[in-house]
């Protein structure tokens, strides 16, 4: 397995493995690694040859400059992590002065209003940060393919967005989200929940599941309601939003349509720690 930490270094590697059909993947992370990330890099290895993995702490994404440096730097036992997957993977973990060259800041895009809803109205700039990152790793990697998981719904269309907007000649490949035993979506972030609230957090799942199957009789405005109610009766937790959504456009349910996906998606805090998750509603 091989470390890089300069761009430079990194492209002129990857500039003697690639040829016109070589298929490269890559699967960007900000470390802390975990068996959802894993089924991300195992999705990629299957599909292509050379497999890229970014491990980068993103500054310009974070809104809460608390949240930014509680962030876990594991970098070493991320790399452990990896070799159990394989041995010939490439990490690329560089400096934030390296991949910003010392311009720490995000770029202007027009996401035809995927950005403007759930994580990108509660979250200041989020987005923004998230694609200008990408649209640097994607310029440095120039992967055939780049993975997201299905936990980041919103995001991973955004990703879909910045290819389309910029004709990038990338493949986004989406992929299902990985569960804790008890239902919890795996993020770094459940790492930072007492063991006890951790286990209870299986409450979040259970309810997107039983929202699923109210949604099959039920209008979209009567199982938001519906979930309101029962986060109100648990003062564990604080419901920051419950939104149902037409899955392609994000755009609020007014009245169920034939031949359209709909998706849940909620996000709630659990002693300070934000928690996010979806669900497919058919």
């Amino acid at each position: 397995m091989l470390l890089f930490s300069s761009k430079k270094e990194l492209i002129a590697h990857l500039a003697t493995l690639k040829n016109t059909s070589t298929a490269v993947g890559l699967v960007p992370t900000m470390g802390a690694l975990h068996k959802g990330h894993l089924s991300l890099i195992k999705k990629a290895i299957s599909e292509t040859k050379v497999v890229v993995i970014s491990v980068f702490v993103n500054p310009t994404q974070f809104d809460n400059q608390d949240d930014l440096k509680n962030y876990p730097n594991t970098l070493d036992t991320d790399l452990e992590t990896l070799k159990t997957v394989s041995e010939e993977l490439i990490v690329f973990a560089p400096s934030v002065t390296e991949l910003y060259s010392g311009n720490i800041s995000s770029k202007e895009y027009d996401f035809d209003g995927l950005d403007t809803t759930m994580e990108g109205k509660f979250r200041s700039d989020h987005f923004l940060g998230v694609a200008t990152v990408v649209e640097k790793l994607f310029s440095i990697v120039k992967p055939t393919k780049a993975y997201f998981g299905e936990k980041d719904f919103q995001q991973l269309l955004i990703i879909k967005k910045l290819v389309e907007k910029t004709n990038m000649p990338i493949k986004i490949i989406g992929c299902p989200i990985v569960r804790e035993p008890h239902g919890l979506a795996m993020s770094s972030r459940n790492e930072r929940l007492p063991k006890d609230l951790r286990d209870k957090a299986s409450f979040i799942y259970e309810t997107l599941l039983a929202a699923k199957e109210i949604f099959g009789t039920k209008s979209a405005s009567n199982v938001m309601d519906w979930v309101i109610n029962k986060f109100d009766k648990q003062p564990e937790f604080d419901l920051e939003y419950i939104k149902i959504t037409d899955q392609d456009t994000l755009k609020p349910v007014k009245r169920k349509q034939k031949n359209t996906k709909y998706r849940a998606f909620i996000a709630v805090y659990a002693n300070g720690v934000r928690l996010i998750d979806n669900i497919a509603l058919n």
